[in-house]
């Protein structure tokens, strides 16, 4: 039988207030309390609580505090990787990023959503599906990128777009949906 942690990496209906999970969870939020008081000064020892809290990180990451998560070590980050101030990321799955990834301040990366019908919702199981993000992506700010998408190599998604599917490599992409805009030279 299934534990809840592996029924959440596994995309199936899970159970949030199992006690691995919340045990898991609330690691996760004192070392991101912890990490969004250390003083920005203090480089080795914010490096460290990172590699603590991530699932994967090299030493070129800088996140700017506040910074929120659920579990962090379900986040993958690449070499280079920026987070500008106050982003979430709710990594209830794999969250990977590739190398020189920017995200600007009030970016949202959900991993984490609920069944759509009613009847279903308020029994309490949740569902959790991979995002990915490609080498050398830009996302503006306030962008919301949502369960299950792939984003590609090289794309830029404008400010306060809600991504609700994959993004192709090498483009401009922004909306409400997001959309492709156009192609741009890699």
């Amino acid at each position: 039988m299934k534990t809840e942690l592996e029924k959440m990496l596994s995309g199936e209906l899970y159970d949030a207030s199992d006690e691995q999970l919340t045990a898991m969870r609330m690691k996760a939020r004192e070392l991101f309390v912890s990490y969004n008081a250390t003083s920005y000064a203090d480089n080795d020892q914010r490096k460290a609580l990172l590699k603590q809290l991530l699932g994967e990180c090299t030493d070129r990451i800088d996140i700017q505090a506040p910074f929120y998560c659920d579990y962090g070590s379900n986040i993958y980050a690449g070499d280079n990787l920026f987070i500008n101030f106050n982003c979430i990321i709710l990594d209830c799955a794999k969250v990977t990023f590739g190398n020189n990834v920017a995200l600007a301040p009030n970016v949202q990366i959900y991993a984490a959503y609920h069944p759509v019908i009613a009847s279903e919702r308020i029994k309490g199981p949740e569902l959790a599906a991979p995002v990915t993000i490609g080498n050398n992506v830009w996302i503006g700010g306030g962008a919301i990128i949502c369960p299950g998408v792939t984003i590609g190599d090289n794309t830029t998604i404008g400010a306060g777009s809600v991504v609700t599917k994959d993004i192709p490599a090498n483009v401009i992409a922004a909306g409400n949906p997001c959309r492709v805009i156009r192609q741009i030279e890699s």
